[in-house]
């Protein structure tokens, strides 16, 4: 394959990181817009959250094998018709009349989510070859993923205030005309990564791992109407069981490429690290769905203001990430990692004050800032943790099983603090049943994050250990190349 231009890969590298800007910026750009998705398709607040994890469950499900179909396929092939699936996808969620049309196609669109992001990861590591040009063009991907996930909040409240809730999915449809017309042009046809590789699929540990955490979600939400001793509520828990022990007997005895090999949880630091990470998306995913209720629905700010309100947050995540590297090398993995955990854990507490007659400044700015800040100190430090020791040929899979880790950890705290927020609010009534549901949200939340505070300063090692480990920067530098290998 001739190697492209400089012209052309500057090019490439613009229609690779508009469509992972499209498939982040999904993630994010909802939360603003749940009040009018609520109101417009009638959901309850339990099953509101179901737009969010409809679309996070099988992202994250589907992600790794999303990855191998780019490897074994062609990730040309891959990408295009990722993207043609994403904004189809997107297409009908904007047209969906019904609360399960939306949610069945917020499903199929995380699923082609999860085929299109790590094709346009492995398009730039094929392509870009010599160190610096890599490097900058690694750092154009993770900034326009960071762009993504900050600028949703924002370009939610503008689209759903001037044009109503559809146009945060409608938006995609041009995106993607435009990913795709441009992507025909500048990806080289043969880009296929090895071309020797025997063809193995684990599509049945993808769909047993996705079938069992979305029962496991469906079993949780639906303790708040039917109770936890239900056969309604126990029965999906008990399927979800069976799936995710089948998954661990595919992984382990019967896949000949899996998904992730169990003997890689076998390094403690590894499984402590996605632990911990888990346990913070559990408690800050769902931060930010009931903030956005709170802000719009008991202080009554309208979507824009709304968005506008999460930027100094965003900037807090964005200052923690830039500090961290720095941190990591003067203090050490388990430090700033422990540290980032408790940060969010105090944010959140914070939070529980949340009232009626409170203010943004009051009950929401400093436990968000707070909150923000320690997110981006454990998300980089436990990147690095997760990958520290892990032999190069096993570095792609301990950054993708971290990515799942992320996703899977936010879609089950959303399940599981919305149904406790939920059967709060139920049992309090009164003049105050929402934000007295919200406070025991984020007090649960809490409680979450202060258990991977834990984990982090007993289980991650202590010292740096640069005789032994990458250095952090290099770690940070190698995750997003990691994660598409």
């Amino acid at each position: 394959m001739e190697k492209p231009g400089r012209r052309s890969r500057d090019l490439l590298l613009f229609v690779v990181c508009l469509a992972q800007f499209m498939v982040i910026l999904d993630v994010s750009v909802v939360n603003v817009a749940l009040p009018s998705i609520r109101h417009g398709l009638q959901f309850s607040t339990v099953g509101l959250q179901w737009v969010v994890n409809a679309y996070t469950i099988t992202f994250g499900g589907f992600l790794l094998l999303g990855g191998r179909a780019a490897d074994l396929l062609g990730r040309r092939l891959v990408f295009v018709a990722g993207t043609a699936a994403f904004a189809t996808c997107s297409l009908i969620c904007a047209l969906a009349s019904s609360r399960g049309l939306l949610l069945g196609a917020r499903a199929a669109q995380g699923l082609a989510g999860a085929l299109l992001s790590p094709a346009t990861l492995s398009i730039i590591t094929s392509t870009f070859r010599d160190t610096a040009d890599r490097n900058r063009a690694l750092g154009a991907w993770g900034a326009m993923g960071g762009l993504g996930a900050s600028s949703g909040a924002l370009l939610g409240g503008v689209l759903t205030q001037t044009l109503s809730w559809p146009a945060i999915f409608a938006v995609n449809v041009p995106l993607g005309a435009a990913v795709i017309a441009l992507g025909l042009k500048v990806i080289p046809t043969g880009c296929a990564r090895d071309a020797q590789a025997e063809r193995h699929f684990d599509v049945s540990g993808a769909v047993l791992v996705t079938a069992g955490l979305a029962l496991a979600t469906f079993g949780i939400v639906r303790s708040d109407t039917l109770g936890w001793g239900s056969p309604g509520v126990l029965g999906p828990l008990a399927a979800a069981a069976v799936l995710l022990a089948g998954f661990a007997f595919v992984e382990q005895r019967v896949a000949a490429q899996p998904l992730i090999p169990l003997q890689i949880f076998r390094l403690r630091q590894l499984t402590a690290a996605n632990a911990t990470v888990v346990l913070l998306y559990m408690g800050l995913f769902a931060m930010f769905f009931f903030v956005t209720l709170y802000l719009q629905q008991v202080l009554r700010y309208d979507a824009l203001d709304a968005g506008f309100a999460f930027l100094p947050m965003t900037l807090a995540v964005f200052s923690g990430s830039t500090l961290a590297p720095r941190l990591v090398r003067r203090f050490g993995l388990r430090t700033v990692l422990g540290t980032g955990m408790l940060l969010a854990t105090a944010g959140l507490l914070y939070l529980t004050d949340v009232k009626p007659g409170g203010s943004y400044f009051a009950q929401v700015l400093p436990g968000g800032l707070l909150c923000g800040l320690g997110m981006g100190l454990a998300l980089v430090s436990g990147t690095v943790a997760a990958v520290q020791g892990v032999s190069a040929q096993q570095s792609g899979l301990a950054s993708g099983l971290l990515n799942s880790s992320r996703l899977v950890g936010g879609a089950l705290g959303l399940a599981i603090l919305s149904t406790i927020a939920a059967s709060q609010s139920h049992a309090a009534g009164g003049a105050t049943p929402l934000t007295n549901g919200f406070s025991l949200a984020f007090l649960v939340g809490a409680g979450f994050t202060a258990t991977g505070a834990v984990l982090a300063f007993t289980l991650v090692r202590p010292s740096r250990q640069r005789s032994e480990a990458r250095s952090p920067e290099t770690e940070l530098d190698r995750e997003p190349e990691a994660l598409a290998a």
